[in-house]
């Protein structure tokens, strides 16, 4: 029997009022796993979960067990965010919030860009923050300076756009948008270690995406005629473990369809 990283089985409180606890789900896309996130206000029993993560019965258990939930917010659709909203619903009964109304459950509605929510002690703000899918959201907590960015920022890496829904312009739009909040802002990803300044991440950010467009440009140049997406992800990620092409396939795709709608 293989046991479980101890990790996974923790709950890691980061602030005062924000804690994550690590679904068990590592892989390419998810690094080390899912964060989901468990804001509570000091002296308050009631807490707001962001993103239980997939269909893990022992991890969504483990979360509820956390409770009283007063209120679960998702960052957007993908399974490993998602996969487990029904059954953790079904655990807590705390109404569930999100874009995408395929994830609303008991009572509760999409969420509004630029909301204010009052819940729990708590005071959340909610950002449209699109690009890496359509229905992508970040969410600040006041009084705090930490800002929630789902798959929008990771705390490694760099994120892939979603070529069934994602875009380009709509992404560095979102990285502008979490740039102008100014400075002393805290960033808790879905996936990776939380990171001290969210103003220098996003322009990191922005910068890596203008220079992965450059090296777009340059791949189209130098390749001539209509090469294929495999083509220029060969050529711009060269120097990037192959067995990560796939998946650099679908930013390029993106970048793609970012600069034909420039011409």
């Amino acid at each position: 029997m293989t046991l479980a990283h101890p990790a996974y089985a923790q709950v890691r409180e980061v602030t005062p009022i924000v804690s994550v606890v690590l679904e068990n789900n590592p892989g390419m896309m998810t690094l080390d796993g899912t964060n989901t996130w468990i804001l509570r206000a000091p002296g308050r029993d009631e807490c707001v979960v962001v993103d239980p993560g997939d269909a893990d019965e022992e991890h969504l258990a483990r979360v509820a067990a956390l409770g009283p939930v007063a209120l679960t917010l998702i960052t957007h659709r993908h399974f490993d965010h998602t996969g487990g909203v029904q059954r953790f619903f079904e655990l807590t009964g705390a109404p569930v919030r999100s874009v995408d109304p395929e994830f609303l459950r008991g009572g509760g509605e999409p969420l509004v860009d630029g909301e204010t929510i009052d819940v729990a002690g708590l005071t959340v703000t909610v950002i449209a923050t699109p690009g890496h899918t359509k229905d992508s959201v970040s969410f600040t907590v006041e009084g705090e300076g930490t800002v929630l960015t789902g798959d929008t920022i990771l705390g490694r890496g760099t994120t892939v756009l979603d070529d069934s829904d994602g875009d380009l312009a709509d992404y560095l739009s979102s990285l502008r948008r979490l740039l102008d909040l100014g400075t002393g802002h805290r960033v808790m990803p879905g996936h990776g270690p939380e990171l001290p300044e969210l103003n220098v991440v996003a322009q990191q950010y922005l910068d890596h995406r203008e220079e992965r467009l450059d090296q777009v440009r340059a791949a189209l140049g130098a390749l001539g005629g209509t090469p294929t997406v495999r083509e220029v992800v060969e050529h711009v990620y060269s120097d990037v473990d192959p067995k990560l092409w796939p998946v650099a396939e679908k930013s390029v795709n993106v970048q793609l369809a970012y600069l034909r709608s420039l011409d």
